[in-house]
């Protein structure tokens, strides 16, 4: 059986909680998770990759079990959350590494990506978005508190963090939602009721601006670096578009894309499909 551990190192004064699993000589696998999520959502993952790689999963830096400081401590940007992980890989000896992002892990693996090329031996995308056109209208109140952000804008959003908006990212656009833990969820909405987090995700709405500013420069990293690439993407997502998937071959011709008949979570419904598509992706 595979083993998983819980376990947290002390980034520059930050507790960063981590799942690990798999032989610690094994090919490195790190898992960044999305919004509004944390590592939880490699649950199911994890055990079918761990017999053949050293997975790793970090919960970032104001999300599940990792510290969430306070915003005058700590500013929420997508810059400053991949600093931190950065410096989370070098604490754990993760020299060189696969990564799998999802949501918000793409922003923050591809910035890892572009600021030590040579340590990625591989990048799978699930849902990670890096195109405009990947970006559907579900977009638009987050874009209008970009353009504006005003009080009343910024207010606007805290309906995206109600338990109803994480149910819908959960279930959207999967064909038969009986299959869809509500365990996920759950713990998700937990930790979204803490005092404070609402602010902190508020400024990541805010932030993600500057990610998609850095998509020209994400694409010029694929285009320059050519990384072994796989997307993996639930066809029905929302928020991310099958568009932002085939994109990648624009700029990675060999880009592999696999569509699956589900929604943004989609680890909840197809995890030992997309563990399969993985397997046989790293092992080449």
């Amino acid at each position: 059986m595979i083993t998983t551990k819980y376990q947290t190192a002390m980034i520059d004064g930050l507790k960063v909680f981590y799942r690990e699993a798999g032989p610690a000589n094994a090919p490195k696998l790190l898992l960044l998770h999305g919004f509004p999520s944390a590592g939880h959502m490699f649950r199911d993952l994890i055990p079918l990759l761990a017999d053949r790689f050293h997975i790793v999963a970090p919960d970032l830096p104001g999300f599940g079990q990792t510290d969430m400081p306070s915003r005058e401590q700590f500013t929420y940007t997508f810059d400053n959350i991949a600093t931190v992980i950065e410096r989370f890989t070098e604490v754990i000896g993760f020299d060189r590494f696969a990564v799998y992002v999802f949501d918000y892990g793409a922003p923050t693996g591809f910035r890892l990506a572009m600021r030590h090329p040579e340590r990625i031996t591989a990048i799978i995308s699930q849902n990670g978005n890096a195109y405009e056109e990947g970006l559907s209208d579900g977009w638009n109140p987050i874009r209008a508190y970009w353009q504006d952000p005003s009080p009343a804008n910024r207010e606007a959003l805290r309906g995206m963090l109600t338990p109803e908006t994480t149910n819908f990212q959960y279930t959207h656009g999967v064909p038969d939602t009986a299959t869809v833990s509500p365990d996920g969820q759950s713990l998700d909405n937990f930790y979204m009721m803490r005092a404070g987090a609402a602010d902190v995700q508020l400024d990541l709405f805010g932030d993600y601006k500057s990610n998609v500013a850095l998509y020209p420069a994400f694409q010029n990293y694929f285009r320059t670096h050519q990384p072994p690439f796989l997307a993996v993407w639930g066809n029905n997502d929302p928020f991310f578009l099958p568009r932002g998937a085939e994109a990648f071959k624009r700029d990675i011709p060999a880009a592999e894309i696999r569509f699956f008949d589900t929604g943004h979570f989609a680890l909840e419904t197809h995890a030992a499909e997309i563990a399969t598509v993985i397997r046989d992706f790293l092992s080449r």
